[in-house]
């Protein structure tokens, strides 16, 4: 296991955006764009998601992802991660969504939920980081 450079976790305080692939049950890759958290002290990346999003039912087949991310201000400096979701709950979900709604919009999540909210945690398995 590898952790998130620590020269890196400012990335984890602005608006930058992940690109997450998962593996569709018939084996071919889904890539979504979304919002990014990391727990430093747990040395996970987050994932917020509703449950029966296609990426939420994908990781419960094959928990196994690869996650890109560009510094919104330096697109020369990334961070390339191959992971596994080692946990999915609901416990804070919701109030998780507003905290990353405040950081990449400056309000609270203000899109309808349909399903409940699901944090999916991922522990970095291998990190490549360019640029730092």
């Amino acid at each position: 296991m590898t952790s998130i450079p620590a020269e890196f976790d400012d990335l984890f305080e602005k608006a930058t955006f992940a690109h997450v692939a998962t593996m569709t049950p018939d084996g071919m890759p889904h890539v979504t764009p979304v919002w990014v958290d990391y727990d430093a002290e747990g040395d996970r990346l987050l994932i917020n998601t509703e449950r029966e999003r296609r990426k939420e039912r994908n990781v419960s087949g094959d928990s196994r992802v690869g996650i890109s991310m560009v510094d919104p201000d330096d697109p020369y400096r990334h961070l390339s991660i191959i992971g596994e979701v080692d946990e999915m709950n609901e416990e804070g979900a919701r109030e998780h969504i507003d905290e990353l709604a405040q950081r990449y919009t400056g309000e609270d999540y203000s899109m309808p939920i349909e399903n409940p909210r699901v944090i999916m945690r991922i522990r970095p398995d291998e990190v490549i980081a360019g640029g730092g």
